[in-house]
């Protein structure tokens, strides 16, 4: 709510006091999807993703049949028994909770490939819609396929379609 409020008295600023300046907005979800090593990347990490899951969930099922059988063996086992058991589950499990944290944490695997990845092909989005809008002395680009306070848009200011050509040049 404070980002719309923001928004539009930036926008309302910017139309009174600066009538000749221009504003432009994109749907980089758009472009995006519309380039080929965009699509490779997210292929990539897609694939990484399911193979990594797989690797968490195989560890988080040996835990679950290891405390299985020992719920079962309980009432046979000695409380030494009970006890080394009880151990080895719960390292087995924390053992588990740390792959998944290195592979899907905030610093983990995927987190660092998808930087590797996507980042070098938002850094040329990004040049290519500064190249755009200063061609056409545009002050300021909005992207709406992330920004939920534009609730109107006029086509003829949409860069989208030239920003996609000029990545294909």
């Amino acid at each position: 709510m404070k980002k719309t409020v923001l928004l539009i008295v930036m926008l309302l600023a910017l139309s009174t006091t600066l009538p000749a300046q221009r504003v432009g907005y994109i749907n980089s979800q758009t472009i995006l999807n519309e380039m080929p090593e965009y699509i490779s990347a997210t292929q990539q990490i897609e694939r990484l993703r399911k193979q990594y899951e797989s690797q968490v969930q195989t560890e988080m099922k040996k835990v679950e049949e290891l405390y299985k059988k020992y719920q079962q063996e309980k009432s046979l086992l000695s409380q030494q028994l009970r006890s080394e058991r009880e151990n080895q589950i719960i390292t087995l499990e924390r053992s588990a909770k740390e792959l998944q944290r290195e592979l899907f944490g905030q610093e983990g695997v995927m987190a660092v490939r998808s930087k590797e990845l996507i980042e070098p092909i938002m850094n040329r989005l990004q040049t290519v819609v500064k190249e755009v809008a200063d061609s056409d002395e545009i002050i300021m680009v909005f992207d709406i396929s992330t920004l939920q306070g534009i609730i109107y848009s006029n086509a003829q200011f949409d860069l989208t379609q030239r920003v996609m050509n000029k990545l294909k040049e």
